[in-house]
C-alpha cells in the first residue's frame, strides 16, 4: 500500500505547524529517558519562521490539503549539508513518513552539490541513532570543526546527560 502523504518543500502556510510536530515527540524521550529526562528536551521548539530564516531547506510530509505531519530541516554549515531536525508526529510514525523525509532530504541536498549528509543524534535510542542506520548513516570517528563545535554546544546545553550522542554521515551518491 503506497503511503498516503507526500514530500514536498515547506510552504508558507506549514510555518505554524513545524514547532508542534517537534514537541509532539516530548513524551516518547520521556518514556525512553525516564522523569529524570533533562528539561531542555521538554522547552518549546523553534518555530517554522525561526528554522526557515536559516541557510538550508525544510521538507515537510502532508496529505493533500492538510497540515505538515512530519518535516526535515537540513542546514548548509560552513559548506556542508546537515541534517538539524526530523520530527514525525506520533500518529503518522510507523507509516514511512520519517524515511521518506530523510531520504527525500539525501536527494535534495545532493541536488545541491553536497556530497554528505551529517546529523547528531542519540546513538542508542530506536528511533535515533538505529533509525538512522536503517537509512545508511554511519557513525563518523573523526569529525569536521563544524560537527565538533554542534557536539560541543549540544553536550553544554545539557543532551549528553540523556545518553551518548554521535555524528553520523551518509555519502550522498548518485
Amino acid at each position: 500500500m503506497a503511503p498516503s502523504f507526500a514530500v514536498r518543500p515547506l510552504r508558507a502556510a506549514d510555518l505554524k505547524h513545524i514547532a508542534a510536530i517537534e514537541e509532539s515527540g516530548e513524551p516518547q524521550f520521556r518514556a525512553a529517558f525516564g522523569a529524570d529526562m533533562h528539561p531542555v528536551l521538554s522547552e518549546p521548539a523553534a518555530s517554522g519562521w525561526e528554522r526557515d530564516d536559516r541557510p538550508g531547506f525544510i521538507l515537510v510530509a502532508a496529505e493533500d490539503g492538510q497540515p505538515p505531519v512530519g518535516f526535515a530541516h537540513v542546514l548548509e554549515i560552513d559548506g556542508h549539508a546537515h541534517l538539524e531536525q526530523l520530527s514525525v508526529r506520533p500518529e503518522a510514525q510507523g507509516q514511512g513518513v520519517g524515511t521518506s523525509l530523510v531520504r527525500a532530504a539525501m536527494r535534495e541536498a545532493r541536488r545541491d552539490g553536497h556530497r554528505q549528509l551529517s546529523l547528531c543524534t542519540y546513538r542508542d535510542l530506536p528511533f535515533n541513532g538505529p533509525f538512522y542506520a536503517t537509512l545508511g548513516f554511519q557513525e563518523v570517528t573523526d569529525p569536521l570543526p563544524f560537527q565538533r563545535q554542534l557536539r560541543e554546544h549540544e553536550a553544554a546545553i545539557g543532551l549528553d546527560d540523556d545518553g551518548p550522542r554521535i555524528v553520523m554521515s551518509v555519502a550522498l551518491s548518485g
